[in-house]
C-alpha cells in the first residue's frame, strides 16, 4: 500500500531505536556520575584542606556529628511516621462497613494497592530525609549539650546553673520541637490513610470515625497535648532568657514582675491542665467517646487565654502600673547584675572626674609620657601615604586601614603604625597564568612611628623598602596569606613566581614556594576535584602544574580561623605582627551565647558598627544576637605557611571549655603562647565596642536610677567623618588618673543622650599583664561642662585664627583638608584634645600632616605646625616642679611617690651623680653601678632642662631613660634598691615603668 501523506495525516511514531536508547542511557549515567563527582569533589577538597592545616579532627568531628544526627533523627522520624501509616491501614474497617462517600474512593485504593508497600517506605524515607537534614544542622547544639561545662553561677530566679540555659535548654527545646513535628506529621498522614480506607468520613449520618480510627487519632492527640505540657514546663525556665523591650533596651532579657507573678504561675497551672487533658485523650479509646477529651481540650484553651493571657494583663494594669518602680526595681537589678557579668563589665571602675580648664607643671608632670606618645599618624588616613611611598610595584597594595602595634623595648618601645605589602592582582595584566601562577604573594612590611612625622609631614619609617629593611631585623617577608588575598594560587614544583622587582636592576626576582602550606596536586583525582571546585578545567591538563605543585586557598586570616574553629565569632580586624623571623596575623576569637539568664541581648553587627566599618569592610557578625561574650581565643596565621594556631586566652570561660571538650587538641594552652608574641597582643576592638555599647546604659548599677533613665549615654558621632556613624575607638598610650604610669590602651568617649557635652571617658588596658582588660570610666561631674568631640571640633572650626589658617591651607580650593583621629586624653587634671590635620594638594597622591589642632579647657586652642608648638602654646608659662616624679622601681608593686610641692618658682639645682649613700655590696662601687648612676644623673638633668623649655616630649624621653638607668643600677647592686643620684628623689618601688615614645619631630631610636 502506498505511503499516505498530506495535510492532516500523522505518522505513527514508534519506540526509539536501540541506538537512541543507548545514547540517552549513556547521557543519563554520565550526568549522574558528574553530579556524584561534584559532591565528592566538595567533600574531598574540604578534607584535604583540613588535613593540610592539621585540623582534620575538626572536619571529622563535624562530619560524624552531622551524620549521626541525620541518621538518628531521620530514622526516628521515618519510623514514627511509617508506623502510624501502617497502623492506620491496619485499623481500616471492612469494605462492607463503608459509606457511599467512602466507596467512591475505590478507584484510588485500587490504583494504590500494587504499590502500598513502596508508598509506605517512600513517604517515610522522604519525611525522614527532611527531618534528618534539619537535625544535622543542630550539630552545635548537640556538641554543647554533650560536652556541657558548669558556669559555677546560678540564675537569680530558679537557682539553676547558667549552663542549663546556655547548653541544656536549647537541646531540650530542639528535641521537643522534633517530637511535635513527628506527632503532627503522623497525625496528618494517619488521618489521610484513615479517610482513604474508610476509617473517617465527612458526610452522611452516623459515626464520623471508626473505633480503630478514633482510638488511633485520640492517642496521637494525647501525645501532642502531653508534649504541650512539657513545653509549658520548659517555658517557665525560658522566661529567664525571654527577650523584649523595656526602658529603652531593645534586647531586654529576663523576668519582670508580671512574668514572675503571673506568667510563671500560669505556666505551672497550664502544665497540670495539659496533663489532665492528655489523660482524657488516652481514655478515649476505652470510653468510646470524644466528649471528655474535647471538653478538656476546650478547658485547656480557655485556661491558656484566661490564665496565660488575661490574668497577666490584669496584673500589669492594676498591680504594676500604679507602682511600677517599686514592683520592677528588684528585677531591673537582676538584669543589671547579669548583663554586666555576661559582658565582662562588672568590674568596670568608675571614677568622678572634674576636668580643669587650666593646669600647671606639677599636674602635667605625671602625664609626660601620655603627651610624648600622642599618636599623630591616623592609620585610617596614612594608608594612602604608605601606598604611594611604599607600594613599590603596581601588584602590591596596603589595606585601607592600617594597624597600630608596639615595637621596641624599654625607652625605645613606642606605638607604631604597620601595614603589609600584600598582593593586588588589579595591578597586573589579568590572565590565568598571571593570576594563579606568577603573582602569588606580597612582600614585606612597612612600619612608621605613630607619634612622629618628618619635615614634610610624612611618616617616619622604621621599616621600609623592597626588600624591607630597618628595625625589624631579618624575617620571612613573603606574604602568601593576607587580608587582600582572596584567590587561589598554585605554587611549588618547578613554578617560578614573581618574588619582587629589584629596584637597582629593574629585573624581576623569581622564587619557588618551599613552605608547608597548601594541598599537593600530584594525584590526578585531586587535580580533577580542584578543577571542579574552582570551575577551572585547565587545572586538569595545565603543563605549568608539575610534580610537587600545591594549591593554596582560603587565604585570608579571618576565613582560615573561622574554618578551623567554626564555633568562634571572629574579630573584623586581624593585624600583622613580625616576631621570631616570621610575619603572623593575630586574630581575636570570641565565644558567645544567647542563653545567659537575665542578661540583655545585643546585635553584634549593630554594636560594632562605626565610621570606619565601610573602610574596613567587615562586621563581627551581621545579625547575631548574643547576651554573653568573651575574648577567649587568640589565634595566629602564619603569613608564609598559612599555619593556624589557636591559643586559650580566657582560661575561665566555660563556653570555651565546652568547645575544647568537643574538639580536643585544637586549642593550645595559654602558657604555649610564644613569649615574643605576647607583647604584641592587645585588647580587641570589637569586644570593646560591644562593651562600650552596653556601658552607655549599664554604667548605672542602681536599679532606681536605671528605672528613671536620666543618665543614658551614647557614643558620639565621629565629627571627622561624613558617614554620620559613631566614633571608632582608638589605640593610644595614656595614663589614667589613678594609674602609676601610662599604658597602651583602647579609648573612647560618651556624650549624654541628646546633648553634645562629654559624659565620660572610657579606657581599657590593652597591654598583656596584670591590668589587661581593666576597664576605667572617668565620669564627668555635673558641673564640669566638658565638651564632647562634636563641640571640640566646632571649637576648632569657630576660632577666627584657626579659620583663617584653614582658608589659607585650602588655597582657594586647590587643596583638600582631611581631619585625622580626634584623640581625647586626660592630662594634667583636665582633658587634652588633639587632632592632626592632613593636606592633600592638587594632583597629590597622598595627604601630608601639616597642622596639629589642640584644645585644653574652654579657651586654650592651638593650631600649629607641630605637636610641640601646639603644646607649648597651650601650656606656656607653667612653672616646673621642684623635683621630678621618680619612675617606679621594678618588681615591688608600690605606687611611685607624688611630686614634691615646689617651695619657690626657681628651678631646682642641677643634680650631680655621686657615690651612693649606701655602699654597694662589698663596700665598693662596681663599674656597672657607677655607669648606671651616671646615666641616671644625666637623664635627670635632661628632664629638668626639658621642663624649663616646656618640651614635654623630651621630658618624657628623659624620664624613661632615668627609669632604665635606675633599673640597671638595681641589677648592678644585686637586686638591692639602687640609690638615687644626688638631687634625685629615691624611686618608690612600683612595677616597671610603662614604655613610651618620642614626640613629633624628635628623634627616637628605631623599633
Amino acid at each position: 500500500m502506498p505511503e499516505r501523506s498530506g495535510p492532516g495525516f500523522r505518522r505513527r511514531v514508534g519506540p526509539p531505536s536501540r541506538r537512541a536508547r543507548v545514547a540517552l542511557l549513556t547521557v543519563g549515567v554520565l550526568a549522574v556520575l558528574f553530579l556524584l563527582f561534584v559532591m565528592f569533589a566538595g567533600f574531598w577538597t574540604d578534607w584535604l584542606w583540613f588535613r593540610s592545616v592539621h585540623y582534620s579532627s575538626v572536619f571529622t568531628t563535624q562530619l560524624w556529628t552531622k551524620i549521626g544526627l541525620f541518621a538518628v533523627f531521620g530514622l526516628l522520624m521515618a519510623a514514627t511516621v511509617g508506623f502510624n501509616i501502617w497502623l492506620a491501614h491496619r485499623l481500616r474497617p471492612p469494605l462492607s462497613a463503608m459509606s457511599v462517600e467512602q466507596q467512591s474512593l475505590d478507584r484510588y485504593r485500587a490504583g494504590l494497592a500494587p504499590f502500598k508497600r513502596w508508598a509506605l517506605v517512600g513517604v517515610s524515607l522522604v519525611i525522614g530525609l527532611v527531618a534528618g537534614a534539619a537535625a544535622s544542622g543542630q550539630w552545635r547544639t548537640w556538641l554543647m549539650w554533650t560536652n556541657s561545662t558548669s558556669f559555677g553561677e546560678k540564675d537569680a530566679q530558679f537557682g539553676m546553673d547558667v549552663s542549663f540555659y546556655a547548653f541544656d535548654l536549647p537541646f531540650y527545646e530542639f528535641v521537643l520541637g522534633f517530637a511535635f513535628s513527628a506527632v503532627i506529621v503522623s497525625l496528618l498522614t494517619s488521618a489521610l490513610v484513615h479517610y482513604l480506607y474508610g476509617g473517617l468520613r465527612l458526610q452522611g449520618p452516623g459515626r464520623r470515625a471508626s473505633a480503630g480510627a478514633q482510638g488511633h487519632l485520640a492517642v496521637l492527640l494525647g501525645v501532642f497535648v502531653l508534649l504541650k505540657a512539657v513545653a509549658y514546663w520548659l517555658d517557665r525556665y525560658a522566661l529567664a532568657v525571654k527577650t523584649g523591650s523595656y526602658k529603652g533596651v531593645s534586647g531586654w532579657t529576663g523576668l519582670r514582675y508580671v512574668d514572675a507573678n503571673a506568667f510563671l504561675p500560669a505556666k505551672t497551672i497550664l502544665f497540670f491542665v495539659a496533663i489532665i487533658c492528655a489523660v482524657l485523650f488516652f481514655l478515649t479509646p476505652i470510653r468510646r467517646t470524644w466528649a471528655p477529651a474535647l471538653i478538656g481540650l476546650g478547658l485547656m484553651v480557655l485556661s491558656a487565654v484566661l490564665i496565660g493571657g488575661l490574668y497577666p494583663a490584669i496584673v500589669q494594669q492594676f498591680q504594676v502600673k500604679p507602682n511600677e518602680q517599686a514592683k520592677e526595681t528588684p528585677y531591673i537589678q537582676k538584669n543589671i547584675d547579669a548583663t554586666r557579668q555576661a559582658y565582662g563589665i562588672a568590674d568596670a571602675q568608675t571614677t568622678p572626674y572634674s576636668p580643669q580648664g587650666s593646669t600647671n607643671a606639677d599636674a602635667l608632670k605625671p602625664d609626660a609620657q601620655t603627651i610624648a606618645d600622642v599618636r599623630l599618624l591616623d592609620p585610617n588616613i596614612v594608608s594612602q601615604t604608605f601606598q604611594s611611598l611604599e607600594q613599590q610595584r603596581n601588584y602590591y597594595a596596603f589595606p585601607s586601614t592600617l594597624d597600630v602595634d608596639r615595637y621596641g623595648s624599654g625607652a625605645t618601645k613606642q606605638d607604631t603604625v604597620i601595614g603589609l605589602r600584600e598582593l593586588d592582582l588589579n595591578g597586573v595584566q589579568r590572565n590565568w597564568i598571571n593570576d594563579h601562577f606568577k603573582y602569588t604573594h606580597g612582600y614585606g612590611a612597612a612600619v612608621a612611628k605613630g607619634n612622629q612625622v618628618d619635615d614634610k609631614g610624612g611618616p617616619v619609617f622604621t621599616e621600609s623598602g623592597l626588600p624591607a629593611t630597618g628595625g625589624l631585623g631579618d624575617y620571612q617577608q613573603r606574604v602568601y596569606y593576607g587580608e587582600k588575598t582572596t584567590t587561589y594560587s598554585i605554587v611549588g614544583g618547578s613554578n617560578k613566581e614573581i618574588d619582587y622587582t629589584d629596584t637597582k636592576t629593574g629585573q624581576n626576582v623569581e622564587y619557588t614556594y618551599t613552605g608547608d602550606g597548601g594541598v599537593s596536586l600530584d594525584n590526578p583525582i585531586t587535580r580533577a576535584a580542584y578543577a571542579v571546585r574552582f570551575a577551572e578545567p585547565q587545572i586538569l591538563y595545565a603543563g605549568a602544574i608539575t610534580d610537587g605543585a600545591k594549591v593554596i586557598y582560603n587565604r585570608t586570616p579571618k576565613e582560615r580561623v573561622e574554618k578551623v574553629a567554626p564555633w568562634l565569632s571572629i574579630d573584623a580586624d586581624p593585624y600583622p605582627v613580625v616576631q621570631d623571623g616570621h610575619v603572623v596575623w593575630v586574630v581575636d576569637g570570641y565565644t558567645t551565647s544567647d542563653g545567659f539568664p537575665f542578661s540583655s541581648k545585643t546585635t553584634l553587627g549593630t554594636a560594632t558598627k562605626d565610621s570606619l566599618t565601610n573602610q574596613r569592610g567587615e562586621l563581627l557578625t551581621v545579625a547575631n544576637q548574643v547576651n554573653y561574650i568573651r575574648n577567649s581565643v587568640k589565634a595566629t596565621v602564619d603569613a608564609y605557611t598559612g599555619e593556624v594556631k589557636l591559643y586559650q586566652w580566657d582560661e575561665k570561660d566555660p563556653v570555651l571549655k565546652t568547645w575544647m571538650k568537643a574538639f580536643p587538641g585544637t586549642v593550645e594552652p595559654k602558657a604555649d603562647i610564644p613569649r615574643s608574641l605576647l607583647p604584641h597582643l592587645r585588647y580587641p576592638q570589637d569586644m570593646f565596642k560591644v562593651q562600650r555599647d552596653l556601658l552607655g546604659q549599664y554604667h548605672v548599677t542602681d536599679s532606681n536610677s536605671f528605672f528613671n533613665g536620666s543618665d543614658i549615654w551614647q557614643v558620639p558621632v565621629d565629627p571627622t567623618s561624613d558617614t554620620k556613624q559613631v566614633q571608632p575607638p582608638y589605640y593610644v598610650t595614656v595614663r589614667m588618673p589613678d594609674a602609676a604610669s601610662a599604658s597602651f590602651s583602647l579609648t573612647s568617649t560618651f556624650v549624654p543622650n541628646g546633648r553634645p557635652n562629654l559624659a565620660a571617658f572610657l579606657a581599657v588596658n590593652a597591654d598583656p599583664g596584670d591590668d589587661y582588660g581593666k576597664i576605667r570610666l572617668l565620669k564627668m561631674t555635673g558641673e564640669s561642662g566638658a565638651p564632647g568631640p562634636g563641640l571640640v571640633q566646632s571649637k576648632f572650626n569657630s576660632r577666627q585664627e584657626v579659620a583663617n589658617q584653614i582658608f589659607a591651607l585650602k588655597s582657594g580650593g586647590d587643596t583638600e583638608l582631611e581631619y585625622g583621629n580626634l584623640l581625647t586624653l586626660p592630662v594634667g587634671g583636665g582633658l587634652l584634645n588633639v587632632e592632626p590635620v592632613y593636606v592633600r594638594g592638587r594632583g597629590a597622591k597622598y595627604p601630608t600632616l601639616q597642622k596639629v589642632l589642640a584644645v585644653y579647657g574652654d579657651d586654650n586652642v592651638a593650631f600649629e605646625d607641630t605637636l610641640e608648638a601646639a603644646l607649648k602654646k597651650l601650656f606656656a608659662g607653667q612653672a616646673p616642679p621642684a623635683t621630678p616624679v621618680a619612675p617606679s622601681n621594678p618588681g615591688t608593686g608600690t605606687a611611685p611617690t607624688a611630686p614634691a610641692t615646689p617651695t619657690s618658682p626657681t628651678a631646682p639645682a642641677t643634680p650631680t651623680p655621686t657615690a651612693p649613700t649606701t655602699p654597694a655590696p662589698g663596700g665598693t662601687i662596681s663599674p656597672e653601678l657607677q655607669k648606671a648612676l651616671s646615666d641616671a644623673g644625666k637623664a635627670y638633668n635632661d628632664s629638668q632642662t626639658a621642663f624649663k623649655n616646656g618640651d614635654w616630649v623630651a621630658y618624657g624621653n628623659a624620664q624613661k631613660a632615668l627609669g632604665d638607668a635606675l633599673k640597671a643600677a638595681e641589677a648592678a647592686r644585686g637586686g638591692s634598691p639602687a640609690p638615687a643620684p644626688t638631687g634625685t628623689p629615691a624611686p618608690a618601688p612600683t612595677g616597671t615603668p610603662a614604655p613610651g615614645a618620642t614626640g613629633a619631630g624628635s628623634p627616637s631610636p628605631q623599633p
